[in-house]
């Protein structure tokens, strides 16, 4: 005789009520289904985990935040993609025929205890909005500043130097611009050309 055939005589006596057969059914199938709800939040959390990671590594794919923004890029309402990140800024822009351009900056401020910290897309959006010079191949120098376009070509003295003053929103701002070498703004005075760039 087996051991199965042992084990089958020694328990063939032996007989469960109906009610206990009842309630063995029942925990088994409560045993059953405990796991298939485990294993469904179990999914759902593993669901809502790819879908977070999945947006965080679409915002890193983005470089930073990115958003629509209009501003004035040479004299003209523009809108454009601003992408900021950590202190720096891309952005992308059509010309009038619809070619895309691809401009950049960013920096830093220094605290009053001396501590460097990134720029805040505020500060970059001021920097944004600040004035530019253009020095095109033919010697012409352009300057733009919001919704103005200055020709300053005929206003260099004899040593390179020209001075202007802008008036926009709330500030007035002085420009001195070395032609070829760059120039500085400032709103309280003009700044003089051996102060930058030398």
């Amino acid at each position: 005789m087996t051991e199965k055939e042992k084990f089958q005589r020694a328990f063939t006596p032996l007989h469960a009520s109906p009610d206990t057969l009842t309630e063995v059914m029942k925990m088994t199938e409560q045993k059953t289904k405990r796991p298939a709800l485990r294993r469904a939040a179990t999914l759902g959390l593993a669901a809502a985990l790819v879908l977070a990671l999945g947006s965080v590594a679409y915002a890193s794919d983005l470089g930073g935040i990115q958003r629509t923004v209009q501003l004035w890029l040479n004299g003209e309402m523009t809108d454009a993609t601003l992408t900021v990140n950590e202190g720096s800024y891309t952005l992308r822009y059509p010309d009038k025929d619809g070619t895309e351009h691809e401009m950049g900056g960013g920096g830093i401020a220094i605290e009053d205890d001396g501590t460097e910290r990134a720029l805040t897309e505020e500060e970059l959006f001021e920097q944004l909005n600040e004035p530019e010079v253009e020095e095109r191949e033919d010697g012409t120098v352009m300057v733009y500043y919001l919704d103005q376009k200055l020709d300053v070509t005929d206003k260099f003295d004899e040593d390179g130097v020209c001075y202007v003053q802008l008036e926009g929103g709330e500030k007035t701002i002085y420009m001195t611009i070395k032609r070829g070498n760059g120039y500085a703004t400032s709103t309280t005075k003009y700044i003089l050309p051996n102060e930058f760039n030398n």
